[in-house]
């Protein structure tokens, strides 16, 4: 099998400038820099150079109650009381005036995951906006520069891990349409109102009870409460997760009562995968069939065929398959968790396959970075970093202690950079686990490749190197998308200088 990514080297250039060594002076010596406010005029014009086309109005309302997951009903939060939520569709161009309602009993928000938008639209609560307490309203405004598969989530404690989530599809109008149907596929992992709440396990990880006592014998899957030890991949090593859950939901539904997508034989079908998953990658895999690749995170790369895909949590992929005739099993493999979810593909008579069937294309050609490579139009200008920040993946599944450079929940001083600059994100991993990493308000490009991504999985003895251009104001978070790392720690800001 082969890794998800071949490369990982240390490339030369620009020197390392974390905001820590800036703040190591006194200051006597030297200030510390002042950044860009979320509602400034610098983030103001950014947006009007963007040239904003009609909005579209939407009403979002985050409420508690419960819902049916095909024949399991749970109490959770979600949009509008579905999972996922109703998609939100714009053209290129066009803004989103998105109103949120919060019913929930605590405060709320909404991240954008994916859009290059204005900063005070972010929506992380006391980094670009304040939070939505409950019984409160927020409108988030913002034009959609990009057209792509993108989705929207809470930036929220770990509400993420409930049903709160949704895809938000940006269509170009311009396209070369070469697909008859289109179909979004959002996987999740799900606990919420089964086992626990996603509080509780948080609580349970950073008590450091349970597994932990068993050391490093190696005694297979096992669980404790809400804790997994022993999920090994062959691709994302020998920690492929820390949390067990019961269910895994292709669109909201389980794997006995799924959801079925019908058309035609010979049909040729554009599907967009969303991971909404808190801790859990996803192998995805059509029997009988063989995906052509032809979008990373809403951007559009050479088209590669694959067999299946490894889809980290808040990565995208769009890809196209040209239907057999017959009942055929997407499925939804998580990674390391010996677990599934489905959905099924009818064109025609017959029975639908087994629950727990595992499609040969599981294990077939999996697609990995290095095989890809942006498409004609969305390459960043060759060009050498004006800055490169390191920034290192600590922490261990002992101490629950996830962090960047060893600072827990860094959002107070944010790593600085200048507007214009080529910036390169150099994330070190010497750990066993792996990391799925996500920027806000930015699109960058993997060094080795020029792979247009905003979230990349970054594996265990790796240095992945992405780059971006600072040409959006503000403050943005990067963090790793596993909820749990993130919420436990591994969560800094980058800001512009003022």
């Amino acid at each position: 099998m082969r890794a998800l990514t071949r490369r990982s080297m240390l490339r030369g250039g620009a020197v390392a400038l974390p905001f820590a060594a800036l703040a190591a002076c006194s200051d006597d010596e030297q200030p510390k820099p002042s950044f860009v406010e979320p509602d400034s005029q610098r983030v103001a014009g950014a947006e009007a150079a963007r040239n904003p086309g009609p909005a579209r109005e939407f009403q979002l309302n985050a409420i508690a109650s419960e819902v049916d997951l095909g024949g399991l009903v749970v109490p959770t939060w979600s949009y509008g009381g579905t999972i996922p939520g109703a998609p939100i569709r714009v053209a290129k161009g066009e803004q989103v005036r998105a109103t949120l309602v919060n019913d929930l009993p605590e405060a709320t928000s909404i991240h954008w995951h994916g859009v290059q938008l204005r900063c005070n639209a972010d929506g992380v609560p006391d980094v670009t906006q304040a939070p939505i307490a409950a019984g409160e309203s927020f409108t988030y405004q913002f034009t959609a520069p990009d057209a792509g598969t993108y989705w929207f989530h809470p930036h929220s404690g770990t509400q993420l891990d409930r049903g709160l989530y949704a895809p938000l599809i940006v269509e170009d109008p311009d396209e070369t349409v070469d697909w008859d149907l289109e179909w979004t596929v959002v996987l999740d992992d799900w606990m919420d109102g089964v086992t626990g709440t996603p509080d509780d396990v948080l609580d349970q990880l950073e008590s450091g009870m349970g597994l932990m006592d068993h050391g490093g014998m190696d005694m297979g899957l096992m669980t404790d409460g809400h804790m997994l030890m022993g999920a090994s991949s062959d691709i994302l090593g020998d920690d492929a997760g820390d949390v067990y859950y019961p269910h895994y939901l292709v669109n909201g539904k389980l794997p006995a009562d799924p959801e079925v997508f019908e058309a035609d034989p010979g049909a040729r079908v554009r599907l967009r995968f969303v991971n909404a998953g808190g801790d859990t990658a996803f192998r995805v895999a059509l029997s009988g069939h063989r995906f052509t690749v032809t979008h990373t995170d809403g951007f559009p790369c050479v088209p590669v065929e694959a067999d299946a895909i490894v889809i980290g949590m808040g990565e995208r992929y769009d890809a196209v398959v040209t239907l057999g005739e017959g009942v055929f099993a997407l499925v939804a493999e998580a990674e390391g968790k010996q677990m599934r979810g489905r959905a099924l593909v009818r064109t025609g008579t017959g029975e639908a396959p087994t629950v727990d069937i595992a499609p040969a294309e599981l294990t077939g050609h999996v697609l990995a970075y290095d095989e890809l490579a942006p498409a004609e139009g969305v390459a960043l200008e060759a060009r050498e970093p004006d800055r490169t920040i390191d920034l290192e993946l600590t922490g261990s599944m002992d101490g629950y202690d996830w962090a960047f450079n060893g600072k827990p929940h860094d959002l107070d001083n944010p790593y600085a950079i200048e507007e214009g600059e080529r910036v390169r994100l150099r994330f070190i991993n010497d750990g066993r686990m792996w990391h799925p990493m996500h920027l806000h308000g930015h699109t960058f490009a993997l060094a080795d490749t020029g792979l247009r991504k905003d979230t990349a999985i970054v594996l265990p003895d790796q240095t992945l190197e992405v780059d971006f251009d600072a040409v959006n104001p503000g403050r943005w978070m990067v963090h790793c998308h596993n909820l749990y790392h993130g919420e436990a720690g591994m969560m800094a800001v980058i800001g512009y200088r003022d």
